[in-house]
């Protein structure tokens, strides 16, 4: 959690200057070659403001300045498309990976874009809601994004508009494209690109503070450029992004234990023990005050429930680390009413503990409504549609996948099923990366579905209709053959489970180009897998739905999926009184069904 003086403080002090994109940073100016990094605010830089004077047009706009309206040009569309060109291709990232460098040299790359120009999600939402509620504007950088990438920055709690975001991309592009070295090609990628466009956008929209969300780790994650956070925060951990992060929760907690600075207050959750160990030794390290969040519980002693916005056991974790980072906020810019501390004993705060245990507080009636207000979409979301009601969550660890079951079981299961078979239980899956799938699937067969549904995360076929859908860091082929995987393992989980020895079904094939990409069995054999394959979210959330969800279209006798499990499922979801659909695996996943079952999302 940052103020914007401290996202500022990455960009070195230079005289600005126009350009093809509007104003800038002068690579001539001999005073910013003199000065070189230092915080800058409001009319001039903190070193040497009376010596450079203002920047040009610094009382109304921070950073760079825009161009006349007239040099946006192109839809909101065309600016998404550029910003794809950014994306790693399948191919190209594969060879990024064989030849990887040094991840510091990596984090240096970003300060270089800069001078040329930690938390989960859920916490996020919940302390930028409580901040909000405080009178504060407030700024929001979160990955990855759902239906439109705009969602990835959002102001005040939404998204900003096209027209903001189209602004704001072409001004940093244009001054990325005019000051890049023309013997190398390096504008940098993706998800750089846009965190870069953040700051610059909290910057300009004046956000009294941004709530950052770490991409992927900590150390080396390109959000980790900011040098003083006001407070960092790490949610629980979780196996993920082995292949980055490493293979163990200590490698993983030694990576999220890099966003420590000296002297900045960081809060924690309950932990392994040795990933706790890891994080208070890089706490050390850093000379980082590292603090053990209290349970939730212990901000209700004494007074009412706390109502959470956000659904789900695993979210009262989150709350609560989310309720200590926007109260160490608040108190370090010295806001009143903050609640009153409870006492801890002497001694208490390290008995038995690793960490110190951060006193619990009485929540003021800002901190409560905030955590009562707190939307996320696709995270334990539920979308009654008639008959068809879709739970959404895009869980995709071990640990998140748990805490997915528990919820859906709380939500959707806590009754038998009907002795008539009315109900129809669905799960639609898919995940990405060096994600263990056997093990995630594994954890949701307790659910007890009806029918297992696996497609990739692409809206319709082709992929490329949807700018703000792709993404070419994965093909069509690549991501129908991990499909075609996971119906194989959740077929031989079942057979595991129930004791029982049919015949494993052979590997399908595409069928032959005729009409829609269909797959199909090499031969018409019988089956015993309640597992169906399609090639994309649409044909997939049709078939569920049979028509019965006023947002879907009902399925079409042309194209009809061939399989005998697809026919005769087919008819049990026309005539079930109730269908319950579980989307889980993936967050691309849950963006795509958001697109289709929610249109307004895409407006």
């Amino acid at each position: 959690m940052a103020s914007p003086r401290d996202v500022a403080a990455s960009r070195p002090c230079q005289r600005w200057r126009r350009g093809r994109g509007g104003g800038g940073p002068g690579v001539g100016s001999r005073r910013a070659a003199r000065h070189g990094a230092a915080r800058w605010w409001r009319g001039g830089c903190a070193r040497c403001a009376e010596r450079c004077g203002p920047l040009p047009g610094a009382g109304s706009a921070r950073g760079l300045r825009a161009p006349p309206a007239t040099d946006y040009q192109g839809s909101f569309q065309d600016t998404i498309r550029t910003l794809n060109t950014l994306q790693t291709n399948a191919s190209d990232l594969e060879q990024v990976k064989r030849e990887r460098g040094d991840p510091q040299a990596q984090l240096e790359a970003m300060q270089g874009f800069l001078e040329r120009t930690g938390m989960k999600g859920s916490v996020c939402a919940f302390a930028e809601c409580i901040l909000r509620n405080y009178g504060l504007k407030t700024g929001f950088y979160s990955s990855p994004h759902l239906v439109q990438v705009r969602e990835r920055i959002r102001i005040n709690g939404q998204p900003i508009s096209k027209e903001q975001f189209s602004k704001y991309f072409w001004l940093v592009y244009s001054r990325l494209e005019e000051t890049k070295d023309p013997a190398h090609d390096n504008m940098p990628a993706y998800f750089r690109f846009l965190t870069i466009m953040a700051f610059h956008a909290f910057l300009q929209e004046k956000v009294d503070l941004a709530l950052v969300e770490v991409g992927i780790g900590g150390a080396y994650d390109c959000t980790n450029i900011i040098r003083a956070p006001v407070v960092c925060g790490v949610s629980s951990l979780g196996i993920d992004h082995t292949s980055i992060l490493g293979d163990t929760m200590e490698k993983i907690a030694w990576q999220k234990g890099g966003i420590f600075k000296p002297g900045v207050p960081a809060f924690t959750v309950a932990q392994p023990e040795r990933s706790l160990e890891v994080l208070r030794d890089r706490a050390q390290e850093r000379e980082c005050p590292l603090y053990l969040c209290p349970e939730l519980d212990d901000f209700e002693v004494g007074h009412r429930p706390l109502e959470l916005g956000l659904a789900g056991a695993h979210q009262r974790s989150n709350a609560a680390l989310a309720l200590q980072l926007a109260r160490t906020w608040l108190q370090c810019r010295s806001c009143h009413g903050l609640g009153e501390l409870e006492e801890v004993l002497p001694g208490a705060e390290l008995a038995g503990r690793l960490v110190p245990l951060a006193p619990a507080f009485r929540p003021t009636d800002a901190m409560i409504q905030g955590l009562r207000d707190t939307e996320w979409l696709g995270r334990t979301q539920v979308l009654p549609h008639g008959p068809v009601t879709w739970y959404l969550d895009g869980a995709h660890t071990t640990s998140s996948i748990q805490a997915c079951v528990r919820w859906f079981h709380q939500a959707a299961l806590n009754q038998d099923k009907s002795h008539n078979g009315s109900e129809v239980r669905v799960l639609l899956f898919n995940a990405t990366g060096d994600r263990d799938m056997a093990a995630l699937l594994k954890l949701l067969l307790p659910c007890r579905f009806d029918y297992a549904v696996f497609c990739p995360n692409f809206t319709e076929v082709p992929v490329a209709s949807n700018a703000d859908q792709q993404n070419f860091n994965v093909t069509l082929e690549s991501s129908l053959t991990r499909c075609l995987e996971n119906q194989q393992t959740w077929t031989r989980l079942l057979e595991e489970k129930e004791g029982q020895d049919p015949w494993l079904p052979a590997p399908l094939q595409p069928a032959p180009a005729r009409g829609p990409l269909l797959l199909v069995p090499p031969a018409p054999r019988p089956l015993s897998s309640p597992a169906l394959v399609f090639p994309c979210l649409a044909q997939a959330l049709r078939w569920v739905a049979q028509g019965r969800d006023p947002w879907l279209a009902a399925p079409t006798a042309v194209g009809a999926h061939p399989h005998p499990a697809a026919s005769r499922g087919a008819v049990l979801l026309r005539e079930a009184a109730a269908i319950h659909v579980l989307v889980t695996g993936s967050l691309h996943l849950v963006g795509g069904v958001l697109r289709l079952l929610d249109p307004a999302l895409s407006q």
